[in-house]
């Protein structure tokens, strides 16, 4: 019934698009497209086969058709006509580029064609005895559709002199271009199993399929719903879909036609399959993949779905202000707004939490800038990778070592332009407000805490401008509650009166600063060795040599300083660049974990009847730590897992792991922590959120 009455609306469709706009092609300036018969030679030799091509240019906003059109629709043909001189047979079959979906009715009726441009190449056989030139006179015959559909034909006209074969660079290069899109022979196994509804699709590829890649099938005939979804399957050897069939019955001995393949940073290919009938090839189909918006198109999210997202940013960062990685830095960001209240200038107080609020902002924007220079050529980028380069751990650490030592009164920031005079104070306060708002930034942007993983999730492979601005959401929500501070009138007086309480708080808030440059370098140590902490020890004290140095004054001193900093920084970094081999980022033995993660240990567990807990996690993870803590690594959950047969796994992402950032955007999510439970004999997963309690992961055992 479904299917008749889907039938009935592509029928009724087409005859709506087309009754008012019947006679429409007898008028050529009211043509929605232009035709034209192009060579890769600009002569011929008798003989020879050469390609000609119809090209096509449409009218922005309009299509044309594959050869099999879908559910409404007509493909494009080349009817040759009396005065050329090509026998009939000298002109092959259409050769038809990869084509793309045309939603035409969500979700009720799907067409597949083309738009802005199709190339159509056809091979020409020049006769034996030809001579003079060679004289091609035809139709183009096409139906050209946007919210109606006018059908349209087109003289269309080709002459080619016969003599010394000569190139035509311009429209061979055309030619050549759009042949390469035409899909070629499939190197692998297609198996199409129609046991049970829906039927299973299933493709085994030499060289397996790229990483992330998004597959779509497209039927010569019209034995499948074009407009149902194609749920994807992956596994070890290849890839399966799910097709539903149009009407009852079996396919016969084969399905034909061709699969297009959308793998991150390529273009899309084309492969032409002749899928035998038969059981689902084995290791195609262990997981599933994340639904696609659609083939070969990086969806956008519309005005709408941006503002939620952006909406969603910014709740997260003003949740990042109470995450375990950003507590430390707020603590400089305190001590700076009771200077500046002590003022009693509000400009001064303003001024401070607008520099603050800019330091975040530039840091979120290039953060997000960098992300979408390096995702097209891995696209599985995942928020948190500077904390997978162990030079930048090892340079973090030693500027939370700094500002400890500045906390402690070492050293004064800002001291060296306050000679310069008139007003300096205040820059002074603008710089350090500025520098402690990209540190908190910078440390605490890895720290993916509830709503961010969702909404950062969602919007890593979307368009540049809406990465940007769901970037400035987060970072902007992460400055609100100072920024508030700075400009809602009456709220300063809420801060302490200053006095010399301030300096030792100031004192007492260098130990969270040097703790926190302790966990750096245990993330280092996992990065890059232990070597890789002793360099950075070093450097750090440089940095208190430099410091002490620099006490005396003089030229001697200040250069011996400048040289003891550059040394403190510069070489530990280059150092921490030469991996030393892995320490064991995380246990994976009984003390953590049963065993590390990995899709095909996941499906022998469900296999098993186990339920699986796995915990995608990584030792810079400020928040994966503390669930461990508080949660994970307990006597209770411990003891839950035990007797309900868990099967505990750890998905280690403190170095980089391909298959690791696969599934994290698999499962639209930007970085760890991520948790996922699969009750026993299920395939699919829950999402935990991204803090845990006990009470919440024994329930789940439990079945409460």
């Amino acid at each position: 019934m479904i299917h008749a009455y889907r039938a009935l609306m592509a029928a009724l469709a087409g005859l709506l698009m087309l009754a008012p706009l019947a006679g429409a092609q007898a008028d050529p300036s009211a043509r929605r497209a232009e035709a034209e018969l192009i060579s890769e030679r600009a002569s011929v030799m008798p003989g020879e086969t050469v390609f000609i091509a119809l090209k096509m240019t449409m009218d922005p906003g309009w299509h044309i058709y594959w050869r099999n059109a879908g559910d409404a629709g007509l493909p494009p043909h080349l009817v040759l006509k009396e005065g050329g001189n090509i026998p009939a047979g000298a002109i092959g079959e259409m050769l038809w580029p990869l084509p793309k979906l045309l939603p035409v009715v969500e979700g009720e009726i799907m067409d597949y064609g083309y738009d802005d441009e199709a190339v159509f190449a056809l091979p020409l056989t020049v006769p034996a005895d030809a001579s003079g030139e060679v004289s091609i006179v035809a139709e183009a015959d096409y139906l050209i559709c946007e919210a109606i559909c006018i059908p349209e034909r087109q003289d269309v006209s080709l002459v080619l002199p016969v003599g010394a074969p000569v190139e035509n660079t311009k429209s061979g290069q055309l030619i050549g271009e759009w042949i390469a899109k035409v899909p070629g022979p499939f190197e692998g196994e297609a198996r199409i199993t129609d046991a049970s509804d829906p039927w299973t699709l299933s493709l085994v590829q030499a060289g397996g399929f790229a990483e992330g890649a998004r597959i779509r099938f497209f039927p010569f005939e019209h034995e499948i719903s074009h407009p149902a979804d194609q749920p994807q399957r992956a596994g070890p050897s290849g890839a399966s879909l799910s097709l539903t069939p149009d009407r009852a019955g079996a396919v016969g001995e084969a399905l034909e036609g061709i699969i297009r393949v959308d793998a991150p940073g390529s273009e899309p290919v084309g492969y032409e399959i002749t899928a035998t009938r038969g059981d689902v090839l084995a290791g195609t189909a262990e997981f599933a993949v994340a639904a696609a918006a659609g083939a070969g198109d990086r969806s956008s999210l519309g005005w709408q779905g941006l503002l939620g997202l952006a909406g969603m940013a910014l709740v997260g960062g003003l949740i990042l202000n109470l995450m375990p990685c950003v507590l430390p830095v707020l603590s400089m960001k305190a001590v700076g707004m009771v200077s500046a209240a002590a003022s009693g200038h509000a400009g001064e107080l303003r001024s401070h939490g607008l520099w603050y609020t800019t330091g975040v902002l530039v840091s979120f924007l290039a953060l997000a800038l960098v992300i979408l220079a390096l995702r097209t050529p891995t696209e599985t980028l995942t928020l948190g990778f500077q904390m997978q380069h162990a030079p930048t751990v090892a340079i973090l650490a030693l500027i939370m070592f700094a500002v400890g030592l500045w906390l402690m009164g070492f050293f004064e920031l800002g001291a060296s332009v306050q000679n310069i005079g008139g007003g300096l104070v205040s820059r002074g306060g603008a710089l350090g407000a500025f520098f402690t708002g990209v540190l908190a930034a910078v440390v605490g942007a890895p720290c993916v805490g509830p709503f961010l993983a969702a909404a950062l999730g969602a919007v890593m492979t979307q368009p540049a401008p809406a990465v940007i601005a769901v970037f400035l959401a987060m970072g902007f929500g992460m400055a609100l509650p100072f920024l508030v501070l700075s400009f809602v009138p009456g709220l300063e007086r809420l801060l302490p009166k200053p006095g010399k309480w301030m300096d030792t708080l100031k004192q007492a808030f260098a130990f969270p600063m040097f703790l926190t440059a302790a966990w750096l370098l245990a993330v280092l140590a996992d990065l890059a060795g232990a070597g890789a902490v002793g360099w950075t020890l070093a450097g750090a004290t440089a940095l208190g040599f430099a410091v002490w140095v620099s006490r005396g004054g003089g030229q001697v001193r200040r250069a011996l300083a400048i040289v003891a900093l550059a040394v403190g920084i510069g070489l530990p970094a280059v150092q921490a660049n030469v991996p030393a081999g892995r320490a064991g980022a995380e246990p994976s033995g009984p003390a953590y974990g049963e065993a590390a993660w990995s899709a095909e240990t996941v499906s022998a567990r469900i296999a098993e009847g186990r339920p699986v807990f796995v915990d995608f996690t990584a030792s810079w993870c400020a928040s994966c730590q503390v669930n461990k803590l508080t949660t994970l690594n307990t006597k209770r959950v411990k003891e839950a897992f035990a007797a309900a047969d868990v099967a505990f796994l750890v998905a280690d992402f403190t170095q980089k792991d391909p298959a690791i950032a696969q599934e994290l955007q698999r499962r639209g999510r930007a970085g760890v922590p991520m948790y996922l439970w699969y009750p026993a004999g299920s395939s699919e997963p829950e999402i935990l959120p991204e803090l845990l309690t006990q009470e919440l992961v024994i329930g789940l055992v439990e079945g409460r």
